[in-house]
């Protein structure tokens, strides 16, 4: 069988099906139907099939092909999860340029964290330029753009609290830092570096989380600005800010400092829960307030002290930590008794190799140590494991010596694993048990510092010139770390996340660490879920779903003998031009695919609401 084409004079041609066989010898045709009322490209395809020749649209061999593959479905998450929050309407009602870049750059900020010319150069390699429509951006418009989201970081703070917060809330509280690397911003400052950068300025910020560690709040201080310092600035932001006036906030010893409880006393509507230094549970203990005895039966004890009136103490001794300090302890003290015995060796060959030998120039050569070189070596490795304090050093004309010193090792061993939580909150609203959870919620906040620091958002280092440039870069990174928040949370099923944690940690014993479920350890052994689908962590699952690419194709169909008869092309008129801008005889159609998604990626976007992909 074949397609044959008769001309028709002017009129167009008759297009049959024939068939083809002879018969005596002699070649006849037999029309089998009539095709000229199909369409052009029917007819292109039929032809094709009844000679094993590729369809351009099914098989698509050469006759089609992709112009751009970019990765959409980690986009697609990120973009998703920010609009179904509703992070897009609380940082402005109306779409525009400002809102754009800044959605940009927060979705960048957990796709690619880099510096704002590295994430303009980023963007184009995934879809996200593309669905925000900021291809063309400069980096100027993105310093711009913070300004514009610094702004409104106040109301924007404040819907964020109004969604997550209340009256009578508890919200955490916690101060961290970072180094920078410019030269220029008044706001860096030398200060307690935690990262353990030396040599380096820092930047202090402090977040506001609800009592699940979702993020509401963050301010920037100077790095020379002491943790204590910046407790009042969130007390009023809650209060005057958010409008809360019954809230209890929750940070650690470093911040709930004794000058700072007699300034929030001033509101009663505003309470508190932090935890005493190790010198003021020695002392209680030297009074006799807290004994030993009370952790006989039971691992937390609630007790009173005159040198606390108002507030109630809840001594907690968790056996689990007390082992751990003793074993480090001991490994410090034992590095530190190599260090020390090695500079004795030295002291002791110096001393002997300049006795032994004879004569002044002999003597110049090699004299024996002073007490003061003696005492800059032991300095060093004494204070290099900062344990100092548990030696006892005799250095004496040339000579050197060292011993444990018991009389400080033995009090501190008698701290170990004991730690007393602090609040003004009665045992009518807050339980002994439900203070302690209160307090130790405080690991929310940090896992958002680690986050923020670490290798998700990467925050540091910081290399912005302007003040307000750096406090905007920091909440745009808080606010990147709020969607990271829910994402990570709706995806506990596909990440080595104990998913039945949030189900016992109002239930389980306040002092002991959580013990790890079933299924977490099932997840932890097989590295599979329930499903059978891979065990992720949150980087790996979003480079899973880059995979899934949004591929712009194009179509070439050449023109059939049909289309050249019905078209009536007057001599003075160009040839058509290809959707290309290419002059011929050739049609081109694009069009867009995604690609289909495996188990694993529909699976999360599922989690998230947000498959199929459109």
């Amino acid at each position: 069988m074949y397609i044959e084409t008769i001309p028709n004079r002017s009129s167009p041609p008759a297009v049959l099906l024939r068939k083809c066989f002879r018969e005596n010898g002699k070649p006849k045709k037999v029309t089998l139907a009539n095709l000229s009322e199909l369409s052009p490209r029917i007819i292109d395809r039929m032809r094709r099939a009844l000679k094993d020749e590729p369809d351009p649209i099914m098989d698509g061999q050469g006759m089609w092909r992709i112009l751009e593959a970019l990765p959409h479905g980690a986009v697609h998450a990120v973009l998703g999860t920010l609009r179904k929050i509703g992070l897009e309407k609380m940082l402005a009602s109306q779409s525009s340029r400002q809102r754009n870049l800044v959605l940009a750059m927060i979705a960048g900020r957990i796709l690619f964290p880099t510096s704002k010319l590295g994430t303009i150069r980023r963007w184009k390699d995934c879809t996200l330029a593309q669905e925000l429509g900021v291809a063309d951006a400069e980096e100027d418009e993105l310093y711009a753009a913070l300004d514009w989201l610094l702004q409104r970081q106040d109301a924007i703070e404040a819907k964020l609290a109004r969604k997550h917060l209340g009256e009578g809330s508890a919200v955490l509280y916690d101060v961290s830092s970072s180094f920078d690397h410019g030269a220029h911003c008044p706001l860096a400052q030398f200060g307690h570096n935690r990262d353990g950068k030396n040599g380096l300025p820092i930047i202090v910020y402090g977040v506001l989380a609800n009592r699940e560690g979702c993020p509401v709040a963050v301010q920037v201080y100077a790095g020379n600005t002491a943790d204590p310092k910046t407790v009042m600035d969130q007390v009023d932001k809650l209060r005057v800010n958010f409008g809360l006036q019954r809230v209890v906030l929750t940070a650690d010893r470093g911040c709930i400092t004794t000058t700072n409880i007699k300034v929030m006393r001033e509101y009663p509507q505003v309470g508190w829960i932090g935890a005493l230094r190790s010198e003021g549970i020695r002392k209680l203990m030297d009074q006799k307030a807290l004994q030993l005895s009370r952790f006989d039966k039971q691992n937390l004890a609630e007790i009173t002290s005159p040198d606390y009136p108002g507030e109630r103490l809840m001594a907690c001794l968790n056996p689990a930590l007390a082992q751990r300090r003793r074993n480090q302890r001991e490994e410090l003290l034992v590095a530190t008794e190599k260090e020390l015995t090695k500079i004795a060796g030295q002291v002791d060959r110096a001393r002997a190799a300049a006795a032994s030998r004879q004569g002044a120039a002999a003597k110049r050569k090699r004299k024996p140590l002073t007490d003061a070189a003696i005492g800059l070596k032991v300095g060093k490795a004494a204070n290099h494991y900062k344990v100092a304090k548990h030696f006892i050093i005799n250095i004496h004309d040339g000579r050197f010596s060292f011993t444990r010193n018991w009389q400080s090792i033995e009090p501190e061993q008698a701290l170990d694993g004991i730690y007393i939580i602090r609040t003004s909150e009665t045992a009518k609203d807050w339980s002994a048990q439900e203070v302690v959870r209160g307090y130790k919620k405080l690991a929310f906040v940090e896992r958002a510092f680690r986050c923020l620091k670490g290798v998700d958002l990467k925050v540091r280092p910081i290399w912005l010139r302007k003040a307000d440039h750096v406090k905007a870069h920091i909440f745009l990174c808080v606010l990147a770390y709020y969607v990271e928040w829910h994402i990570q949370g709706a995806w506990k099923e596909l990440l080595f996340a104990d998913e039945e944690l949030d189900q016992t940690r109002d239930t389980r014993d306040p002092v002991l660490p959580p013990e790890p479920s079933e299924s977490v350890m099932a997840k932890k052994k097989t590295h599979t879920t329930v499903d059978g689908l891979p065990v992720q962590s949150f980087a790996s699952l979003l480079q899973a779903l880059g995979t899934l690419t949004r591929n712009r194709c194009v179509m070439r169909l050449k023109e059939n003998p049909i289309e050249a008869h019905t078209r009536k092309t007057k001599a003075s008129e160009p040839p058509a031009k290809t959707a290309e801008g290419k002059k011929g005889n050739v049609e081109e159609a694009t069009f867009t695919v995604i690609s289909d998604a495996p188990p694993l990626q529909e699976r999360a976007l599922k989690l998230l609401g947000l498959y199929p992909v459109r």
